[in-house]
């Protein structure tokens, strides 16, 4: 199956869409939508490198597909909610339909599609890496976090119990101030829950990734790339500087080893099957 031709429209999608369309550009079609001139002068570029890209300069399928899809596709984003990042995956997904499809239909290689599916589906190898992989990243994730919620909730009756503590503490200042005529500043004390502050859902980003990378390098049996993949998160981890250092660092050491060794036991469990098939 030729490819070179889907690779140069690929690389030339790539090069318009994220290397040669500014900042400004976006901005402003996603300020003025189907009014801003940015958009049909980036649909332009991206139409022209397209055209230069593919080699066929007799063949006028293809900046013509590639100026009307790349105008709609992006034109109906410019309406959608900027800030999401499932509207942008959305978007590239679309685009890069439209290159595979037209390469299909200039390349007619419509009938190398069935081989290749059947190929992956009867493949009984493929299924048992894919299983796995998608074992290890959501179910797995769950089953971790259920077995190691005691100690999750252990952390949270302390971080309540703290900010207790501290709000006590500080109207003991308070009124202490006032008793002494001196003026109450502000943030005497920072609060427990400022000092908690971390982004939503990464520690469940951060797993799913860690547990691909181990798996990954089982399958590769690049088992030293484990041990610095868990030196490197041990380091990051335990340089922060937080309250009830004790009580979380057992609690990150507990669900680390966890999802480490059972990323790595499912990993040989894989070889062990493929060994099979």
């Amino acid at each position: 199956m030729e490819i070179n031709l889907l690779l140069r429209l690929v690389i030339a999608h790539l090069l318009t869409d994220f290397v040669l369309q500014p900042k400004s550009w976006v901005t402003d079609r996603e300020k003025k939508q189907g009014k801003s001139t940015k958009l049909y002068l980036h649909v332009i570029v991206t139409t022209i490198v397209a055209y230069l890209f593919s080699g066929m300069y007799d063949n006028w399928i293809i900046p013509l597909v590639i100026l009307s899809s790349h105008l709609l596709i992006d034109y109906i984003k410019s309406k959608a909610d900027k800030d999401k990042f499932s509207y942008f995956i959305a978007d590239q997904i679309a685009h890069l339909f439209v290159i595979v499809m037209l390469w299909l239909c200039i390349e007619n290689n419509w009938g190398a599609i069935q081989p290749f599916t059947q190929q992956i589906t009867n493949s009984s190898k493929f299924w048992i890496i894919a299983t796995g992989y998608i074992f290890i990243s959501w179910p797995l994730g769950i089953i971790i976090g259920k077995a190691t919620q005691k100690w999750r909730d252990q952390i949270t009756r302390e971080k309540v119990k703290a900010a207790e503590d501290q709000r006590i503490q500080q109207e003991i200042i308070e009124t202490s101030n006032e008793e002494e005529h001196i003026p109450v500043t502000p943030a005497i004390l920072k609060r427990t829950e400022e000092q908690e502050l971390g982004l939503a859902s990464a520690g469940k980003w951060i797993g799913i990734c860690e547990r691909v990378l181990i798996l990954t390098f089982v399958l590769m049996s690049q088992y030293t790339a484990i041990g610095f993949l868990m030196t490197a998160k041990s380091i990051l981890r335990f340089s922060e500087k937080e309250n009830n250092t004790q009580l979380k660092t057992e609690y990150v050491l507990v669900g680390t080893l966890v999802s480490f060794a059972s990323s790595a036991m499912i990993g040989v469990l894989i070889q062990i099957a493929l060994t099979f098939h």
